[in-house]
């Protein structure tokens, strides 16, 4: 997978999805980590959509925060993460989303629906939380729904 690729808000959640790891003395990134800074970004394009898709937010943060708690801690690793290889493979799914859909970008709009698909952990908390695919695809296809102009309402 080609980073470039990402939008840089993607970029910036992966960033931040590593400092979570870091913080947590984690050695791996993983799919909860990469929710959690998504739903974490200042501008909340993700977690606007979410909640477009009626996902239980607070529920949400909350229950993959305590999951990120629970993960293995690694001490004396010098603050070296890497990505792990479920989320290695939901990013695979992503850039394989944006394939199929024509997208010249990897949005972390694509990164959701390949998450409510997945079985792991980060997936099934979405899913317990109201957030499936059918949903978060009908939220996005909303929110890029072209508004008519004021002149068209009268």
């Amino acid at each position: 997978m080609r980073f470039d690729k990402l939008t840089t808000k993607f970029q910036q959640a992966l960033a931040d999805a590593q400092s979570i790891a870091v913080g947590q003395d984690q050695q791996f990134i993983e799919p909860l980590h990469l929710l959690v800074a998504l739903l974490q970004q200042d501008d909340g394009s993700a977690a606007s959509l979410l909640s477009r898709a009626a996902v239980n937010l607070p529920r949400l943060r909350e229950a993959a925060k305590q999951a990120i708690s629970r993960l293995p801690k690694v001490e004396g690793h010098g603050g070296e993460v890497q990505i792990s290889r479920e989320l290695n493979g939901l990013l695979n799914l992503t850039d394989k989303e944006a394939q199929k859909r024509g997208d010249q970008f990897i949005s972390s709009e694509l990164f959701l629906l390949a998450l409510a698909e997945d079985k792991g952990e980060a997936g099934r908390l979405l899913k317990e939380n109201g957030g499936n695919r059918k949903a978060i695809c009908a939220a996005a296809n909303r929110w890029r729904a072209p508004r008519p102009k004021a002149s068209a309402r009268r």
